[in-house]
């Protein structure tokens, strides 16, 4: 005979226990309500939208392109020049040593780690405060060890990776893009080859390829561009941005949405 089914008030009380592990022991929502709010009145499509955009001397309005963004950051940066790495080992070591990837230079890079083709990569913009001969080991990694455990992930399934070279405070991720660094994160995980990335900070999406937004974006699918094309190949691996583990840490509602986000992402894999 079968075991009989679990009564529903057992399963509540474990899915309580599951969430209060992962560190999320009170519910949010991402929208605040206005309850007393008095309902707006709808503008009509042509209500002067034309007329607040900046209008040039002969009354056009003006165009903001590639054309415009090349002018504020000069011409675009080609860090990998023609011997880029060709496999994952070539790049880590190229990672430590290769000029230019940062104004410091070679000295005091933290490294990545892991083995091609892992079940998942982590990638945060930089490596944590402290960190020296291994990335994320410090409270940031801490944490990440028991979301990785919660997800049901082991260490040796896991790549972890930075998308820059040291903790860089206050990081203009749109001119590092520009700059080149946008097609050094693309080979990365081209060479590293996981089956899907988990990016941790909301201002990561310049060097993926995406514009930059408040809320940190989700995307089923990520393109890369090879070092040597610049058409964008097939997609390799499944993508989703949340917020850093620094924000993670310091905030109970971000790891709820987190969570949310995970569970519905992992849902379709």
């Amino acid at each position: 005979m079968t075991a009989p089914a679990p009564p529903l008030s057992r399963e509540f009380v474990a899915a309580l226990d599951w969430w209060r592990a992962v560190g999320v022991d009170i519910d949010f929502v991402d929208d605040v309500t206005d309850w007393l709010a008095k309902p707006e009145v709808e503008a009509a499509p042509d209500s002067g939208a034309e007329a607040k955009r900046p209008q040039k001397s002969d009354g056009t309005s003006p165009k903001t392109d590639a054309g415009d963004l090349q002018k504020t950051l000069g011409p675009k940066g080609d860090l990998l020049g023609e011997d880029a790495p060709s496999d994952l080992v070539a790049f880590q070591e190229w990672w430590l040593n290769a000029p230019g990837l940062d104004p410091i230079g070679p000295r005091g890079r933290v490294p990545p780690r892991g083995d091609v083709g892992a079940k998942l990569m982590v990638l945060v913009l930089a490596p944590e405060d402290g960190d020296k001969e291994q990335l994320l080991s410090g409270p940031q990694g801490r944490l990440l060890g028991n979301m990785l455990a919660a997800m049901g992930f082991s260490s040796e399934e896991v790549y972890f990776a930075s998308a820059l070279t040291r903790p860089t405070p206050m990081a203009d991720t749109a001119a590092m893009a520009h700059a080149g660094m946008a097609e050094v994160l693309a080979l990365h995980i081209k060479l590293a080859a996981p089956e899907q990335v988990l990016a941790l900070g909301s201002n990561i999406p310049p060097l993926l390829g995406h514009a930059a937004a408040q809320d940190a974006p989700r995307s089923e699918k990520n393109n890369h561009t090879s070092a040597s094309d610049n058409n964008p190949s097939e997609p390799l691996t499944k993508l989703l941005v949340s917020e850093s583990l620094e924000s993670l840490m310091a905030s109970p509602r971000l790891k709820a949405r987190f969570w949310r986000r995970w569970i519905e992402w992992s849902a379709n894999r």
